[in-house]
């Protein structure tokens, strides 16, 4: 995947729009991309380890960081920042977004968790 042309952060720190070649942008809230990190913290070693990370509803991007080539380390307002999102993960993001969502939706009510 190649690197975007585009990473902009909103004004009030809550929406990343990325933009790749040949493809439209796509708008990532901070929340939807902090309770998705790639990180080893919230996605465990193997899916049965994989964390349901609640309460982030109101959590804004500190800043974003280049990772070589390939990627950015996102710095979170609740400190976070262990995840480094590969242009290939934040192109799958964007592409999935609807689906991914309603996914952690369904598992914070399985769970019995909020948003916060």
């Amino acid at each position: 995947m190649t690197a975007p042309t585009e990473l902009r952060v909103s004004r009030d720190r809550r929406l990343l729009t990325v933009t790749f070649p040949d493809h439209r942008p796509f708008e990532l809230p901070a929340e939807m991309l902090r309770v998705l990190s790639p990180s080893a913290e919230v996605q465990g070693h193997s899916p049965e380890q994989r964390v349901t990370v609640p309460g982030k509803r109101d959590v804004a991007i500190l800043k974003i960081e280049p990772v070589g080539n390939y990627a950015v380390r996102i710095t979170f307002d609740d400190f976070h920042d262990t995840g480094i999102y590969t242009w290939t993960y934040l192109h799958q993001l964007g592409h999935d977004k609807e689906a991914r969502w309603q996914a952690y939706l369904d598992e914070l009510e399985e769970k019995g968790l909020s948003r916060g």
